[in-house]
């Protein structure tokens, strides 16, 4: 997938610059330096590690376990089947390393400020509403109007500006590398005709009349793609893959975990990866990119044939899928699917590369 790394970020009026002392912050005229708008994060990445800094004022490894599985899974969750075990993550409020503590406390407090600018926007609503009424004259009330818009744009922009981090990432050549691999291992997982999170799984009570599977699935579809997270700005393309209410947000350095409610962060040294091989029964269509390796009925008797007694006992293909598990230490716990085998392992050596020169 695309991959770049920008020499400035824009946001607003404000313009983000990386010198060799870090990220400088200048807004109107060019040249002109002041400490007001979003506070930047400079994080330099090489041989010698990780270096943080704020803007300038103004004046372990992860693991490859890749195995085939013999157990047969299905969707199809109106089968009688045990409860289904939720496949989920801790609360966001834990899922936070301690070298990441900052950055993911100034995210949360920036996403907890109130925009201001509906309110000056009803308000500047209802006096221009009230000033057509009460006056003989429009000139007032298109006076208030536009007033009211101007006051409103520059509150935008200021909510804007309060509500935003930024992040700025300089990789020496090794790191940059690294990470171009994640992009490209990335790529090939996005390119399977088929993505889904698994939300939960449970055992199958009877298999002989669910196709012989031995557990369900709950899953939903998803799409990976590129792209940063709300209210955050950054030089770098940032593979992000959703997994129910979150999304997980692959930075150079770490993972950042996005909900509606909060942030989280796990490094890659404390994020795990197992790749697995899964045989599923296919209900529905397979995808085109998928590989049959066999197929059973939709009723199936003791020895593994079609039950007769059914007569609407069709025949369903098993198609061969893989699972990417994502665990870490402090509560990260999400798994996706995908239809074409092979990609998996790819992608995580490329996040276990990233924590060794982490």
């Amino acid at each position: 997938m695309g991959f770049y790394i920008r020499k400035a970020i824009s946001v607003g009026p404000f313009r983000f610059n990386l010198s060799k002392s870090g990220v400088g912050v200048s807004a109107g005229v060019k040249g002109l330096r002041f400490g007001t708008g979003p506070r930047g994060n400079y994080v330099h990445m090489g041989s010698g590690g990780l270096y943080y800094r704020k803007t300038l004022p103004s004046g372990s490894t992860g693991r490859n376990q890749t195995s085939n599985s013999p157990e047969l899974q299905q969707s199809n969750t109106e089968i009688e089947h045990e409860s289904l075990r939720e496949i989920e993550s801790a609360h966001i409020t834990q899922m936070v390393d301690s070298s990441s503590a900052d950055l993911v406390a100034e995210m949360n407090d920036n996403r907890k400020k109130v925009r201001i600018w509906p309110f000056i926007a009803v308000l500047g609503a209802t006096l221009t509403f009230v000033a057509f009424k009460s006056s003989e004259t429009p000139t007032l009330a298109f006076a208030i109007a536009a007033v009211s818009v101007i006051l409103t744009v520059f509150a935008s922009v200021k909510d804007s500006l309060r509500k935003t981090t930024v992040l700025f990432f300089e990789l020496e050549p090794e790191i940059e590398a690294l990470y171009q691999e994640l992009h490209d291992s990335f790529g090939q997982l996005s390119s399977s005709s088929s993505k889904w999170h698994v939300e939960a799984e449970g055992a199958v009570k009877d298999r002989k009349r669910n196709a012989g599977a031995t557990s369900v699935i709950k899953r939903t579809s998803i799409s990976l793609s590129l792209g940063n997270p709300p209210y955050v700005k950054t030089n770098v393309s940032v593979p992000s893959i959703p997994v129910g209410k979150q999304t997980l947000y692959f930075f150079p350095d770490k993972v950042l975990i996005f909900e509606p409610n909060g942030v989280g962060a796990v490094s890659y040294p404390n994020l795990r990866i197992s790749v697995e091989r899964t045989r599923f029964i296919e209900d529905g269509s397979v995808p085109r990119d998928a590989k049959v390796v066999d197929r059973t009925w939709k009723y199936v008797n003791k020895r593994g044939g079609p039950d007769k007694r059914f007569k609407d006992n069709r025949e369903l293909p098993i198609a061969l899928y893989e699972d990417l598990n994502l665990t870490s230490d402090t509560g990260l716990n999400e798994r996706i699917e995908v239809s074409r085998v092979g990609h998996g392992d790819g992608f995580s050596s490329a996040i276990a590369m990233l924590a060794k020169s982490i």
